[in-house]
């Protein structure tokens, strides 16, 4: 049975990969190793996110479930004002994550390893990007929507990638249910941006 990038300690044989991206104007060098999420080149759900995610200079933000870090070494680079926060379960990805920042000059930028919102209890954020393990289950998906309103600030963003077809619109229904309200911002490749924001005003 093969193990999941979602697993806490890849056992995988270590295979190293190394490539360059370049998304809004933002040239990264990433490495990567097997056990993480699409190791070896960027996935399409990803680059999507990036491409669209709305990011404000001076925000704090999180990237949950981070891989190696792409999303929040992208956000790191449009908000330089702001600080970023990146969480994964992977060991591999954590480290990994780490790697990618200091190879690339990242000053503004974290990375914490534990399950979903545990590295950062009682934080709060101006927005949480998440690209998220739709393989790992829905009931995980559903937890990082539930639970997301506690780690945002009023007026704060969840904003997910997803297959509409392939989860994203159960993602939506279940933001539409927490947050009473989501719009979808870009769509393309089959993928859609899903944006919820924090409101506790009636």
């Amino acid at each position: 049975m093969s193990e999941h990038y979602f697993t806490k300690i890849p056992l995988s044989k270590v295979r190293k990969y190394k490539f360059n991206i370049c998304l809004r104007g933002i040239e990264l060098t990433i490495v990567s190793e097997s056990g993480v999420f699409s190791a070896k080149k960027l996935d399409k759900g990803t680059e999507v996110l990036a491409k669209y995610m709305i990011i404000e200079d001076g925000w704090k933000i999180l990237d949950l479930g981070c891989g190696y870090g792409i999303l929040g070494l992208i956000a790191a680079r449009l908000a330089p004002k702001g600080y970023v926060v990146l969480t994964d379960i992977n060991k591999r990805a954590v480290k990994l994550a780490k790697m990618n920042i200091k190879l690339n000059n990242i000053e503004n930028a974290e990375v914490r390893c534990g399950d979903l919102y545990e590295p950062v209890k009682k934080e709060v954020f101006n927005t949480i990007i998440s690209n998220p393990p739709i393989s790992a289950g829905l009931k995980i998906c559903y937890r990082i929507i539930e639970e997301a309103p506690e780690h945002l600030v009023e007026g704060g963003l969840l904003q997910l990638v997803a297959r509409h077809r392939k989860g994203g619109k159960r993602l939506m229904e279940k933001m539409r249910e927490v947050f009473k309200n989501c719009e979808i911002i870009a769509r393309e490749a089959g993928y859609c941006i899903y944006v919820s924001k924090k409101s506790t005003q009636k």
